[in-house]
């Protein structure tokens, strides 16, 4: 199967869950947010930059990704704990609650802006790199439907740590994963779109992107 029929596949698959998820409580939400605030802030505007910014991201993404922290589909020594007990309900209305609320920006690092602004918009052709732009969009805000999640914003460091782990599950060749073993790096990415894409930036790169989309704007 070619490559844009892979990622044509994934794309149907994600927006069929997307549409059967069912809405959430935003004021249900705020309540059983209160664990949450401690490492996301009340707002869902984190203050530590190794802590993501949950305000204004996707529903449908927060959701996927409680699912998959409950799961073991991706694993975080903090948040699948925080996941285990989440029934369906109590993760739609996390989901509706954050995604209500409003985002505070970031600011980039000028002497990584040409760089970053480079990979994000061109990719890396050499190394098979795609644009960041074709799944999350110019500004920065992601594709709900396909739950490609909005990254405008998003603290440099954990952005930057977050491909560093998709770079170290895509140098795995796809044998050894099917076999089960005990991998390093991030798996939860349908189609391995983001393993195949990170695996191709250098650690300067992965720098200076992650500083692009923190001070990205609307």
């Amino acid at each position: 199967m070619s490559k844009t029929l892979v990622i044509a596949a994934a794309l149907v698959a994600v927006s069929v869950y997307g549409s059967a998820q069912a809405a959430g409580n935003p004021a249900a939400g705020k309540t059983k947010a209160a664990t949450c605030a401690a490492c996301h802030g009340p707002d869902g505007n984190a203050a530590a930059p190794n802590f993501p910014k949950l305000a204004g991201q996707h529903e449908s993404y927060l959701v996927k990704q409680l699912q998959d922290y409950k799961s073991g589909a991706r694993q975080d020594p903090t948040m699948t704990p925080m996941a285990q007990p989440l029934s369906d309900e109590d993760m739609a209305d996390l989901a509706a609650y954050f995604a209500s609320q409003e985002l505070k920006p970031g600011t980039a690092d000028e002497s990584l802006l040409e760089v970053g602004e480079r990979v994000w918009r061109g990719g890396n052709p050499r190394n098979e790199v795609p644009a960041c732009t074709a799944c999350h969009s110019p500004n920065g805000g992601g594709n709900a439907a396909a739950m490609f999640p909005l990254l405008r914003g998003q603290h440099a460091q954990y952005t930057a740590a977050q491909l560093e782990q998709f770079r170290a599950a895509g140098r795995i060749h796809p044998a050894a994963m099917q076999a089960g073993a005990d991998l390093p790096g991030r798996h939860n990415d349908v189609g391995r779109m983001m393993q195949n894409t990170a695996r191709g930036l250098s650690d300067y790169e992965i720098q200076a992107v992650a500083s692009f989309i923190q001070g990205l704007r609307p």
